[in-house]
This record gives structure tokens, C-alpha cells and sequence, in this order.
């Protein structure tokens, strides 16, 4: 960690950030206390700032989350591919199985399950352009939903995970989001602006990660009401908020490879096992060749329906999908991109880039259609009530649709407890990802710090539910979170600047060094801005360049 960060003990916790643990903190139990006392105050008043940011600056969202595609994209392709994150010499810490299992399980959460049947199903009996219930409607809500969880979500992920993994291994900087704007505001990320950035960080984050245990738990609830008749009931969901929160401690306690890799490995095997299940016992053909189909029209339609902002219609639509979309993603980039940078020291740009971007998407396309096609090709040619049910409760669509597969209660059990393992690992991750914020950046922050965070999430979850605050907690979420979208754009060009600054791309296209050790050896390793970069000349340790530029 850079020894310019000033953490030291407070209380009972060893290495703390003062500002940042404090002030977040504050922040937090400030907001509890307000959403649980006013609920309906809080509850209208952010409600009614996320729709101000739907309908004002929703070109804006739009906008940045493109832009990411297209950076990404270019990162992928271009010249600094091969700079790796680390040493030149370092090797992945995490082989591909592992590290694509735990950051999809940070990536994605509940979401997988909570919308793999119902957003489809939703745009199918409710398009924004077509006659609903239609083959065309049919084309359409596949296209949307794989818009939704496709490639820019991802790329916002990449981006912001990928500035703080170049900067913390590459030179030397905490891993924290602060180091990101290093390019921009140099040695004041240590001050007052690096404590915002990382407080706002930690604020999405928690309420991000409390957000989804909430509404999960009411899945959950749903689901045990359905299989077992167990009273879906307030004391009931609060017991499973208690059991998930013990089950993310011990995770989070155990660490990255003790406990977080674990869970994500099973988590990512008992999802495939899943999708093989649906696929075989469903209208296997059918989802195969939609498949195809899916891709074909999202690929073919990509920038159309990438860029479309309803400025020609009345409609009010995208404020409540696709632009709540872009904010939810920006605001769970700080913890996602944070925890994919952790566990990629030693890929390369290129490697980082391409499978952030595509390896979650090829499985959640594959996914969607599986699960959500399939409940829609059952619609087309019967009425099995799947579209009653999902518009009863999104979060019951799966049950429904696991009712006309064989061994509905097993698979429905494990549906459950594979609903419990995502919330599980979307909480130690979270709790991970805040105890090194607030430890300014360190990369293994004390473990007492990781259990007084993943307690806090779990006591916060519970109140507010009680409280009846959670709708207002989703909104304030994406509040809070929609700043983040200008740093990020901030990271896109901090990030690239650096790059074109890194030892590697100098040696490879400046030839100053014979070879990738001398350059790296020779050339500053902690970043400065490139105005106050020395001419670099061969000195006499060094091999004369194999030719003149």
C-alpha cells in the first residue's frame, strides 16, 4: 500500500482510514435512521430525486455508458493489450475458472436469478415498440434484456476495474478509487477529495449490497412460502437475512481464497448445472435456436437501440429500464471494479478487458434465453400463467416456471439455497471491498474490520426492512451512485494517459531500452503527471538502442 495514505487505529479496528471509515460511517447510520423514522419522506424524496435523474440526465447516462464500450473495446484491440498489471514477469494469481466465478458472482448478485425469467417475460406482454404478446415482441424483449445485461454494464465494470488494478500494480498506487484520479489531480487524491470519492464509493456500495439482500430475502421468503407453505412473513425474512449474514461473516473472515473463491466456484457450478437442467428438460431446440437468433438481432441492432433516448415520443419507458439500468450499473461500479481489480494482478490489459466484457455476457446471454425464452415460448403456444405470476411478483417467476419441469421440489429447493449462495457472495465481496476502502486502500484489510462490516450490512438490511424502507433505499442507491458517472469518464482519461505513459509502451514503441526488464527497470514505477517526465536517454549501464526513431 503506498506509504503516502495515513491510516492508523481507531477504537477496536487496527488500520482505518479516519476520514473515510468515520464520515461513512456517519453518513450511514445518519441514513438508517432517516429512512427508518420517515420512511415515507425518504421513500418520496428519493424517489423522486431518481426520476429527475431518469428524465434530465438520462442522455447523459447514456452517453458515458457508450463511451465505456467503446474505450474497452479499444483497450482490447489497441497497443497497450500487452501491458500487464504487475510485473512483466507476474503471472495470474487466480486461474481463468476462478477468477471468471468471482467476478461474476460480485458482478451480477441476485440479478440472475431475480430477472432471468421475468424481465423477458415483462417486455413480452409489455414492449416499449411492438403489439404486445407478438412474435415481434418476443424478438424484442430478448434484445432488451440482453441490452440490459449485456456489454455496456460490463464495460462500465472494466473500465473503472481495470484504473484501479493499472495503478495499484502497475505503480504503486492504494487500490482505492482515489488512485484514479491521480492523472487529474495528482497528490491531492490523499486529501479532501480523495476521502469524497472513496466515501461516495463506500456509501453505493453498502447501500448497493443491502439493497439486494433485502429484496432477495423476499424471494427467498416467497420461495420457502411456495415449497414448504412456510409464512411468508416479516420475522421469517429476518431470520434468513440473520442466517445469510453469519454465512457471508465466516466467508468474508476466511478471505479471498479460504472463503470468497470458494463460494463463487460452487456458486458458478451449481448455476451451470442449472442451465443444463432448464435446457434439457425445456424446449431445448428452441432455446438453441433462439439462441443464435438473440445474438444475431441484439449484435445487428446494437448501436440503434445503444443510443435510442425516446426524444421522439411521448413515452416515458426507458426512465424506468434501460436508464435505471445504466445508473444501477454505475452505481455498483465502485465495488465491482474494485474487487475485479483485486483479484487480476498479473493479466494482462488485454486479457483483463476481454474477459470482463465477454466471458459474463456469453453466460448471462445463454441464460436469459434458456430461462426467460423458454417461459416466453411456452406463452406463444399455451397459457401456463407465467405472465400472471410475474406480474403478481417478479421474484416468483422462476418458481412458476420450475413448476412445469420434473422434480419441481428439489430443483426449487436448490433454486433457493443457490439464491442464498449469490447473496452470500455479493455480501463478503461487498465487505471486503468497503473494509479496503476505509483502510485506504489496503489490499488485505484486518479481519475484525471485514466482521464489523459484513454485521453492519445484515443489521442495516433488517431494519430497514422493517422500516419498510427498501424501495427508498433503491432509489437512493442510484442517486447516490449517478455522480460516479462523471469520475468515471475522469477514469477513462486517466486511465489512458497512464498507459501511454507506461514502460512498456515506451520501450515497444520508443525503442528506447533493449529490452522490457531495462525499461521497466530504468523508468520511474510510481506515476507522475508526463509534464514532469525527464528526458530519457541510454546511460552508460544501459544497451544502446537496436535503432534510431
Amino acid at each position: 500500500m503506498d506509504d503516502k495514505m495515513k491510516v492508523g487505529p481507531l477504537g477496536p479496528f487496527p488500520r482505518v482510514s479516519k476520514p473515510v471509515f468515520s464520515v461513512s460511517a456517519i453518513l450511514i447510520v445518519g441514513f438508517i435512521i432517516f429512512g427508518a423514522v420517515f420512511t415515507e419522506t425518504a421513500g418520496a424524496l428519493f424517489t423522486a430525486a431518481q426520476a429527475a435523474i431518469a428524465n434530465y440526465f438520462g442522455w447523459f447516462l447514456i452517453i458515458v455508458a457508450n463511451l465505456a464500450v467503446v474505450v474497452s473495446l479499444y483497450l482490447a484491440i489497441g497497443p497497450y493489450g500487452r501491458v500487464r498489471l504487475g510485473r512483466q514477469t507476474d503471472k495470474p494469481e487466480y486461474g481463468l475458472f476462478s477468477w471468471t466465478a468471482m467476478l461474476f458472482s460480485a458482478g451480477i448478485g441476485i440479478g440472475l436469478l431475480y430477472w432471468g425469467v421475468a424481465e423477458p417475460l415483462y417486455h413480452y406482454f409489455a414492449p416499449p415498440m411492438a403489439e404486445p404478446e407478438t412474435i415481434e415482441a418476443a424478438e424484442q424483449a430478448m434484445m432488451i434484456s440482453f441490452l440490459h445485461w449485456g456489454i455496456h454494464g460490463w464495460a462500465l465494470y472494466c473500465i473503472v476495474g481495470l484504473s484501479l488494478a493499472y495503478f495499484h500494480y502497475r505503480k504503486g498506487l492504494p487500490l482505492s478509487i482515489r488512485s484514479a484520479l491521480y492523472p487529474i489531480i495528482g497528490e491531492r487524491i490523499y486529501g479532501t477529495w480523495g476521502h469524497v470519492v472513496d466515501i461516495l464509493a463506500v456509501f453505493g456500495t453498502m447501500f448497493g449490497i443491502v439493497t439486494t439482500l433485502g429484496l432477495g430475502v423476499m424471494q427467498i421468503s416467497s420461495g420457502l412460502n411456495s415449497l414448504f407453505g412456510i409464512p411468508d412473513t416479516l420475522p421469517v425474512q429476518i431470520v434468513l437475512i440473520a442466517i445469510i449474514t453469519v454465512f457471508a461473516t465466516i466467508s468474508v473472515m476466511a478471505g479471498l481464497d479460504g472463503g470468497i473463491k470458494r463460494i463463487s466456484n460452487l456458486n458458478i457450478q451449481l448455476s451451470f448445472v442449472l442451465l443444463g437442467f432448464v435446457l434439457i428438460f425445456g424446449p431445448t431446440l428452441f432455446v438453441l435456436d433462439s439462441f443464435v437468433e438473440n445474438v444475431g438481432n441484439y449484435i445487428s441492432n446494437l448501436v440503434v437501440i445503444s443510443f435510442w433516448s425516446e426524444a421522439y415520443t411521448d413515452s416515458n419507458w426507458q426512465a424506468g429500464w434501460t436508464i435505471f439500468y445504466w445508473a444501477w450499473w454505475v452505481s455498483w461500479s465502485p465495488f465491482v471494479g474494485i474487487f475485479i481489480a483485486r483479484i487480476s494482478r498479473g493479466r494482462t490489459v488485454r486479457e483483463f478487458t476481454l474477459g470482463v466484457l465477454f466471458i459474463p455476457v456469453v453466460i448471462l446471454f445463454f441464460w436469459f434465453t434458456a430461462f426467460g425464452g423458454a417461459a416466453i415460448h411456452m406463452e406463444m403456444i399455451g397459457n401456463p400463467g407465467l405472465i400472471e405470476a410475474t406480474k403478481a411478483s417478479y421474484g416468483s417467476a422462476i418458481f412458476k416456471l420450475l413448476e412445469f419441469m420434473p422434480l419441481t421440489k428439489f430443483v426449487t429447493t436448490v433454486v433457493i439455497v443457490m439464491i442464498v449462495i449469490w447473496f452470500v457472495t455479493s455480501s463478503d465481496s461487498g465487505s471486503f471491498v468497503i473494509d479496503m476502502l476505509t483502510a485506504g486502500g489496503d489490499a488485505d484489510p484486518p479481519r475484525i474490520q471485514r466482521l464489523f462490516w459484513a454485521t453492519t450490512e445484515g443489521v442495516i438490511a433488517a431494519v430497514l426492512l422493517i422500516a419498510g424502507g427498501l424501495s427508498a433505499l433503491q432509489a437512493a442507491a442510484v442517486v447516490a451512485g449517478f455522480p460516479f458517472a462523471a469520475v468515471i469518464l475522469v477514469m477513462m482519461y486517466g486511465l489512458l494517459r497512464g498507459l501511454g505513459r507506461d514502460s512498456l509502451v515506451l520501450y515497444r514503441y520508443k525503442q528506447w531500452y533493449e529490452t522490457e526488464h531495462e525499461a521497466e527497470h530504468n523508468l520511474p514505477n510510481a506515476y507522475v503527471d508526463e509534464t514532469e517526465l525527464p528526458d530519457v536517454h541510454p546511460g552508460p549501464s544501459i544497451t544502446a538502442p537496436r535503432h534510431a526513431e
